[in-house]
């Protein structure tokens, strides 16, 4: 793979056509380095850019960044958060919160999350990778780490462009144009310096795709699978979340004292259901191959044990990092996704979890993702 900092594959259709309509709103998910709630973070400048550049339109901004998330749990907010909200155009930036799964299951999620924002034919989609430490041996010797080149293969099949941050901010490193002290003071979250640099990459693409005639960087595009009603190419993992799935919190049958709850303390959760008693159980059906679940978690969390169809019981052990707090952390669950496709049974129990670091009961089930 070339090592390049921009890859101009589809042209931006929906984008151009939304900005002749007069609006366009421009979704962002990803992790804490795209968060909206730092303010200074890399879609600030490039949301200021299309402001200025285009000002017959009205931008509408989606920021659905979560920091400590990955494309797991982005596969179930895809249609909530983007779809439904009517983006038409897209960056997703899980090159470092990805960076830690295992490839295969990566592979599984961020296909399903690709498949999911592509199939109507309605938005422009474009891949932002940012950086980590553990990124610096490989692109040091002209590399490309793991993590990207999985996304840049899913970017190729798909004709999605893509724009290396990451790359671009350590050039300018190299070249004296920033410290890198002003760029990632703690190897991973960008300074306001730093997400400029981001944010810079990103609009010089924009400005190729939408100012300019989108070619510069490769030589040959891809024909456009962007249309609406044209079909999505075969998957390159079989086993791609894009059937994935959300199954309502009172679908469940709970046994102790249970309540869902309007879920006032965090944006991007809508409902809790709730126990702090352990012992509390819930069970659930489902037509699929596998579950994610997700919580509202912290320090003060319960852990729980579960089982499938009647199975051997698994204990949850999850960790609690020095910096998560006592809540507010909407952290996914993986419990698999083998099964054989077709009806389960999910039986939960609520326990302590016996560890100096469980240091509450509260049991914050925030949603119930399928895998079909």
């Amino acid at each position: 793979m070339n090592p390049a900092v921009w890859h101009h594959r589809n042209p931006l259709i929906h984008t151009l056509q939304a900005l002749s309509e007069g609006q366009l709103t421009v979704g962002f998910i990803g992790g804490s380095i795209t968060d909206a709630r730092p303010r200074h973070n890399w879609p600030e400048p490039v949301v200021s850019w299309l402001v200025d550049q285009f000002p017959h339109a009205r931008i509408v901004v989606e920021n659905a960044a979560i920091g400590a998330t990955g494309s797991e749990l982005a596969v179930f907010r895809a249609k909530r958060d983007l779809i439904d909200r009517g983006c038409q155009l897209v960056f997703i930036d899980y090159a470092v919160n990805d960076q830690g799964e295992p490839a295969e299951k990566r592979s599984r999620t961020r296909e399903g999350l690709l498949r999911k924002l592509l199939a109507d034919g309605k938005r422009d989609v474009v891949l932002a990778h940012t950086y980590m430490q553990d990124m610096y041996g490989a692109m040091l010797e002209g590399g490309v780490p793991d993590s990207i080149a999985g996304l840049e293969a899913l970017a190729d099949h798909y004709g999605t462009g893509s724009v290396w941050m990451g790359l671009h901010a350590l050039e300018e490193v190299r070249k004296g144009r920033m410290r890198w002290e002003e760029w990632l003071p703690d190897g991973l979250h960008p300074t306001s310096r730093g997400s400029l640099s981001y944010g810079q990459s990103i609009i010089a693409y924009l400005e190729t795709e939408l100012l300019g005639d989108g070619r510069s960087g490769d030589a040959a595009r891809s024909s456009s699978y962007g249309a609406a009603g044209q079909a999505l190419p075969l998957p390159l993992n079989p086993a791609h979340w894009g059937e994935a799935g959300i199954l309502p919190l009172a679908a469940a049958e709970t046994e102790g004292p249970w309540t869902i709850r309007r879920w006032p303390y965090y944006e991007w959760i809508d409902q809790v259901l709730e126990t702090a008693a352990v012992g509390a159980k819930l069970a659930f059906s489902f037509n699929g191959r596998g579950l994610s679940l997700g919580f509202d978690f912290g320090k003060t969390s319960a852990e729980f044990r579960y089982r499938f169809d009647g199975g051997e019981w698994v204990t949850a052990s999850r960790e609690r990092p020095d910096w998560c707090g006592d809540e507010g952390w909407f952290r996914s669950c993986f419990l698999g996704d083998d099964l054989a496709p077709g009806t389960h049974r999910f039986e939960l129990e609520v326990i302590h979890g016996d560890r100096p670091e469980c240091r509450g009961t509260n049991f914050r089930l925030a949603l119930i993702g399928v895998v079909v």
